[in-house]
């Protein structure tokens, strides 16, 4: 799948820091919001599963995804709550449910912290400024892990990962203007697009 362009960038991504909130959802909301398929502010695995679908994932990957998500990050975003065993994600709560061991661009309220998205590029990219290789990819996961926090390590290791195997261009690079789309979840929208008009004769 070729990388995500520039010019299909949200008009308000360069926006969202300064505001941290569009509309009424903070940058970690609308980037889980894609996944809410009948906009009731709840995910549930089916739904996080038809996501994966839709943008372009194999029933296998999606299968595991929709498991590890939801049974995840239920129970942290829906505090005083008894768990269910259909593991729903409450998508207003979902900043309770950010994990350790992570890039630090979304703060404890999720909102998009500039200045932690520009560190990735500065810090790991190596052989391109405005992307990085797989290898670059893994030393900053190394880099962010906290100490002994195995659950973090391995959702990180996942999530971007998943990414990589996604939105890897020809030379094996993944653009820094896909990973920033990524963070609001325009990508995730914009891959829908690509994946449901590949399909039309």
């Amino acid at each position: 799948m070729s990388s995500f362009s520039a010019a299909n960038k949200s008009p308000l991504s360069d926006t969202i820091h300064s505001e941290g909130m569009e509309g009424e959802q903070n940058v970690l909301q609308k980037h889980v919001s894609f996944f809410d398929q009948n906009h009731d502010g709840i995910v549930y695995p089916w739904e996080t599963f038809k996501g994966f679908r839709a943008i372009g994932c194999g029933l296998l990957l999606s299968s595991f995804a929709s498991i590890f998500i939801n049974v995840g990050l239920s129970r942290k975003t829906r505090p005083g709550k008894y768990p269910s065993l259909l593991f729903p994600i409450e998508v207003k709560n979902i900043q309770k449910a950010k994990h350790g061991s992570d890039s630090g661009v979304y703060d404890t309220e999720g909102r998009f912290v500039h200045s932690k998205f520009e560190e990735i590029f500065r810090k790991h990219a190596r052989s391109n400024s405005n992307a990085l290789t797989s290898d670059e990819l893994m030393g900053m996961l190394k880099a962010n892990r906290d100490p002994k926090d195995y659950g973090g390590w391995v959702a990180s290791y996942t999530e971007w990962k998943i990414l990589y195997i996604l939105c890897k261009d020809k030379n094996g690079l993944l653009h820094k203007d896909t990973i920033r789309a990524v963070y609001d979840g325009s990508l995730f929208e914009q891959m829908a697009k690509e994946k449901a008009s590949s399909k039309q004769p």
